[in-house]
């Protein structure tokens, strides 16, 4: 909870000034609004802090309540995957429940039909329930959410929208077309490449020199591209700092739905036993299997999204960002009368914010010899400028990595 405490205090003084670098990276997937690859800034102030939103445990709130008047003010729309993923969807709903628990709202969460399978009319449904469930404002979660959430926010103009790990919409499918910018759709990114690299760097500073990624989307998420180039970054930086070459497994397979699976459990534990020692579970509940091909191999593990040393012993760091509080912080936005700054613009979150980090509690620190002096170090060289992480993923497969052997599973 450190980082979150820390992203809402900066969120409060108004000290976020940020375009939507995140998404807005990525040319294979077209992802930014049409006619404008630099969206409005987003320069405001988030509500006041009420009730202490930030200090409440999300897990003391209950998934699910029960409305006075039958309507739910604040609706969560989930990705794909579990609620309790331990990761993205739940992160996200956390604050959700954060934000109406301080506030008196009250909230409900819908899973699209067909869950994994999920299609658009699935998604456009739920956020459709929501809205006439009584929902002031809906969120909603991940990329595949881009084509039900533009429509609803159309058939919806009213009703203002958040897009977590998403960006600006506007009212045109056709990406070589450009529309007319959604208003009361807000796109809230994080730039993870970022916590890949120092996720990456830590892992080989700490004596890791055979690395996996096994990331969720099939290389179609532009969140987790971001994670697994960070990564790939800062591991290659590290080894050569150290003078030394290291080997990475990096695959998209048996990822496509960010779930836990026998197959992605088996090829995880192929690569155990093939010498891999840590590997980075890059994409929601995909960490079940990853965890459990490590418990039963001796390897290690890398969380994502959100602290994740307590779900398994095997997690050495997790690559986090804030996705709590970024989402208090949006939806204040709604509640105190400024959604307009916000709305129709992508606001990008990174280590500037304290919205991206690796946990540094003594519970979560499990590195033998990387100490979090140097963490703290190379975090700061982000901080002042002197290290910039580049975000364009599409660098790396073409990328001459000088003391990284990648080995590419699949297609990227």
């Amino acid at each position: 909870m450190k980082m979150y405490k820390k992203l809402l205090a900066l969120l409060l003084s108004g000290s976020m000034v940020l375009g939507l670098a995140a998404c807005g990276g990525n040319q294979r997937h077209t992802q930014t609004p049409r006619g404008e690859s630099t969206p409005p800034v987003s320069e405001s102030q988030a509500p006041q802090e009420t009730g202490g939103a930030a200090a409440t445990d999300p897990d003391s709130i209950p998934d699910t309540m029960t409305s006075e008047d039958g309507k739910y003010q604040v609706a969560f729309v989930t990705d794909v995957g579990q609620l309790k993923d331990k990761s993205f969807n739940q992160g996200t709903f956390d604050g959700v429940k954060l934000y109406a628990a301080a506030n008196g709202l009250s909230y409900k969460y819908y899973q699209p039909a067909n869950s994994s399978e999920a299609t658009d009319d699935d998604r456009y449904n739920a956020m459709k329930a929501a809205v006439e469930g009584g929902a002031e404002v809906v969120v909603c979660a991940g990329y595949l959410q881009e084509a039900a959430l533009r429509q609803a926010a159309m058939d919806y103009p009213d009703v203002p929208f958040i897009f977590i790990d998403g960006y600006p919409l506007d009212d045109d499918p056709d990406p070589a077309v450009e529309g007319n910018i959604l208003a009361n759709v807000a796109g809230i990114a994080f730039q993870e490449e970022q916590a890949g690299y120092l996720a990456g760097y830590a892992a080989v500073k700490d004596g890791f020199t055979k690395l996996g990624f096994s990331g969720g989307g099939g290389g179609t998420n532009d969140a987790c591209c971001r994670f697994g180039y960070g990564y790939v970054q800062g591991a290659n930086d590290a080894a050569k700092e150290l003078g030394i070459t290291v080997d990475m497994n990096y695959s998209w397979e048996y990822g496509a739905t960010f779930s836990a699976s026998t197959e992605l459990q088996t090829m995880i534990s192929g690569w155990y036993a093939n010498g891999t020692e840590i590997v980075f579970a890059c994409g929601g509940s995909m960490f079940q299997s990853i965890s459990a091909a490590a418990s039963a191999n001796d390897g290690y593990v890398i969380g994502v999204d959100v602290d994740q040393s307590a779900e398994s012993d095997t997690v050495v760091t997790s690559a986090m960002k804030g996705l709590s509080d970024a989402v208090q912080w949006a939806v204040g936005h709604v509640y105190d009368g400024t959604f307009e700054e916000i709305g129709g613009t992508g606001t990008s979150l990174g280590v500037k914010d304290n919205a991206v980090e690796l946990p540094t509690a003594a519970e979560s620190w499990r590195f033998e010899t990387f100490t979090v002096e140097e963490y703290e170090a190379l975090y700061q060289q982000m901080l002042d400028g002197t290290l910039v992480v580049d975000n364009d993923f599409s660098k790396l497969g073409t990328t001459d990595w000088s003391n990284l052997n990648l080995n590419v599973i699949g297609s990227l």
